[in-house]
């Protein structure tokens, strides 16, 4: 019975999680976009912003694996696909920080489209979880 409730609260947390993803990520990307046209918006917060949408994959990512550990199932493979290049994704945009000077003349535009990517990526994975 408790671990019916628990597997029942880590699957809500999982989908909760997964809204907060892409919502975080899609403001992401939305105002490093900004940032590139807009100068007055390359304020200090965006990237402990960015920082945050991308820790909050790691923490779907986790929540995840409690699904499939509590629930005693196996996931979608396409679903578990999609979730594995959001993480990948992450690691991709952390390498291209500062690594040529033509990505730091555009790290706006890089992690504005590279959020708006990995939200795409978890919208997909949404979507196929079904």
């Amino acid at each position: 019975m408790a671990a019916a409730v628990l597997a029942s609260v880590v699957r809500d947390l999982h989908v909760a999680s997964s809204w907060v993803v892409v919502a975080s990520n899609v403001g992401a990307g939305l105002w490093a976009l900004g940032a590139h046209w807009r100068p007055a918006l390359r304020v200090r917060a965006l990237w402990p912003f960015v920082a945050a949408a991308e820790v909050s994959i790691f923490v779907g990512a986790a929540l995840g694996a409690g699904v499939v550990g509590a629930d005693d199932i196996e996931a979608p493979e396409l679903h578990l696909f999609y979730g594995v290049l959001a993480i990948v994704g992450v690691g991709i945009l952390y390498s291209y920080r500062s690594s040529s000077p033509w990505v730091r003349e555009r790290q706006y535009l890089v992690y504005g489209l590279g959020g708006l990517f990995i939200a795409g990526l978890c919208i997909r994975a949404m979507v196929l979880q079904r």
